[in-house]
């Protein structure tokens, strides 16, 4: 089971969210999907992030994209890219040559704590869907700190710990460079290649391949696969 949320665990920080008069109190009184939920019924949001670098200590969170997955369907409809505008002060820099993003680009965006609050509205009632979880789970839960002082608890789903699981020898094994990365776990499903390093492409593409894994995993098993199973 996987937490993005206070070590004092998630129910506390619940209850210390619940009060707010804000999506992020939203969130906190809709609670968090029960581990017994079928993934047939599971709802969730695939996110990705841009970023500076990969320190949420240090680097600038630039841009979220997310899409819905409701069950075995994404729901395209819901999805949503935002920009965020750093700190002041803060610089692209040369991460610009990675994800294209600029400075004048992300001074446009949204401030961090409305970024938190457009992601928590797309987050309630659902479980965070990301690939390698451990960026988004960092960098969103360095915005909320700072806008509220707590972090988010969600539900987590990692679709590199699940392709890790599929791997021959699963944990008795260390991966090969470049194994468990996004496209190339998606090539062996046969899904396309799309260009890489946009918030909301990439979380396109992470939900196509959870299907891809889902589908797998439900093929011919005896009972039903359950957000418990799922979870990193």
């Amino acid at each position: 089971m996987a937490w993005l949320g206070l070590r004092r665990g998630p129910e506390k920080a619940l209850g210390r969210l619940a009060g707010a008069a804000s999506p992020v109190g939203e969130f906190a009184r809709a609670g968090l999907p029960s581990g017994a939920t079928a993934a047939s019924a599971l709802r969730l949001l695939a996110v990705d992030v841009e970023t500076t670098g990969f320190d949420p200590a240090r680097d600038q969170l630039l841009s979220i994209g997310f899409v819905p997955v409701d069950g075995h369907t994404i729901r395209l409809e819901g999805a949503r890219r935002i920009h965020v505008r750093p700190q002041a002060g803060a610089e692209v820099g040369v991460s610009a040559t990675i994800h294209g993003l600029t400075d004048d680009l992300v001074a446009a965006g949204v401030s961090a704590r409305e970024a938190v609050d457009a992601l928590a509205t797309a987050l309630t009632g659902r479980v965070l869907l990301a690939h390698h979880a451990k960026i988004e789970v960092g960098f969103l839960g360095a915005a909320c700190r700072t806008a509220y002082g707590l972090e988010l608890p969600l539900r987590t789903v990692d679709t590199m710990e699940l392709a890790r699981r599929a791997l021959p020898g699963g944990w008795q094994r260390e991966p090969q460079p470049g194994e468990l990365r996004l496209w190339t776990v998606r090539e062996r499903f046969g899904l396309p290649t799309y260009a890489a390093h946009d918030a909301l492409q990439d979380a396109l593409a992470c939900a196509e391949l959870y299907l891809a894994q889902l589908a797998e995993l439900e093929h011919g098993a005896a009972k039903a696969v359950t957000l418990d199973r799922l979870a990193s």
